[in-house]
């Protein structure tokens, strides 16, 4: 089965604004590494200005902290590609841009960009509703489209899973 799609060959972009309708929920995403593919993905079905609500992307340091919220002192502490900056930009954009789910993705799509305890690939993810917040780590295989590619695909998933939670 092809990444993205179910047992009904839905893309999981329509599965997920289909979910968002039927509960009356709204997203808004702060994106770094995927430089809005997330975004494009989500406004790619029809109708999705009915939950779609905007996004950020968020590719440098000063943009997350003065656009979407990310402290100074997270940034500093761990780093733009970390678990705490990637929930802060979820739960960030979710105050900026109200909406009741944020989803925060940031990472290194690579080819350069990497060190020794942050490799080419690894992505955090987070995905922030009124009341939970989850986060995700993972290290991604690929050139760079590839990772942006699985990142969005994980944010989807992620989303998806907390709409099934409700």
């Amino acid at each position: 089965m092809e990444e993205g799609f179910t047992d009904e060959e839905e893309p999981l972009e329509v599965i997920v604004g289909r979910m968002l309708r039927e509960r009356g929920r709204t997203i808004a995403c702060a994106e770094s590494c995927t430089g809005g593919l997330l975004t494009s993905r989500l406004t790619d079905v029809a109708g999705s200005s009915a939950y779609v609500m905007g996004s950020v992307v968020s590719y440098t340091n000063e943009v997350k902290a003065s656009l979407v919220g990310v402290r100074e002192e997270t940034l500093r502490a761990f780093g733009a590609v970390s678990e705490e900056t990637a929930r802060e930009m979820a739960v960030g954009v979710r105050r900026a841009i109200p909406a009741d789910i944020g989803v925060g993705v940031t990472g290194i799509a690579g080819p350069g960009g990497a060190t020794a305890k942050k490799p080419v690939g690894l992505v955090c993810i987070a995905v922030a509703a009124e009341n939970a917040t989850c986060v995700e780590r993972h290290v991604f295989s690929g050139v760079r489209t590839e990772v942006k590619r699985q990142s969005a695909e994980a944010a989807l998933r992620m989303v998806r899973d907390m709409l099934l939670r409700e």
